[in-house]
Formats: structure tokens, C-alpha cells, sequence
């Protein structure tokens, strides 16, 4: 499965909303909003979009296969932060 960065949802296991979970109720307003408004540099959402577009096309080296996988689990990681900030009240 490749990553789109404009995936709205995300999927994720029992264990990994476990691990979230208490950093989501960390949250105050400010941090929850400032969180949503994080997104990656254009440098790196270039990248990413590069390293997507070679993996849907099944020519990643074993290099850009690690560096990719990386950067999808870190935006799924982010994005199920984001899931919790959008859940905050307020």
C-alpha cells in the first residue's frame, strides 16, 4: 500500500489508538490547534510525493523503500494525533 498525503482517515490497530491515546488527552485547545495546522515543509512533501510515485510504480530502490516506509508509519503517526485534536472539545 502506498501513502496519498491527502488521506482524510486512517486505518489503525487496537494497540497503536492504545499508544495514542493518552497523548490525545494531553491536549489543550492551543497545542490541539497548532497540531492541525502542522504539515510538512515543500522540500519534504516533494520528496514524499517522489518516493510515492516511484513506489506506485514498483521502481523504489531498497534505500527509498526504508526512507518511504519511514515517512508513511511518521504520517499515519501524525495523522492519528491530528484524528485526536479534531476530537478535542472546543
Amino acid at each position: 500500500m502506498c501513502y496519498d498525503p491527502t488521506m482524510k482517515s486512517v486505518n489503525t490497530t487496537p494497540a497503536l489508538d492504545r499508544l495514542v491515546a493518552p497523548l490525545g488527552e494531553c491536549l489543550t485547545l492551543e497545542p490541539a490547534r497548532r497540531l492541525l495546522a502542522l504539515k510538512a515543509d515543500r522540500k519534504l512533501q516533494a520528496r514524499v510525493s517522489y518516493l510515492a510515485g516511484r513506489c506506485n510504480e514498483g521502481l523504489l530502490t531498497p534505500e527509498e523503500r526504508a526512507e518511504y516506509g519511514k515517512y508513511v508509519s511518521f504520517g499515519t503517526f501524525v495523522a492519528i494525533l491530528k484524528s485526536k485534536a479534531r476530537q478535542f472539545p472546543g
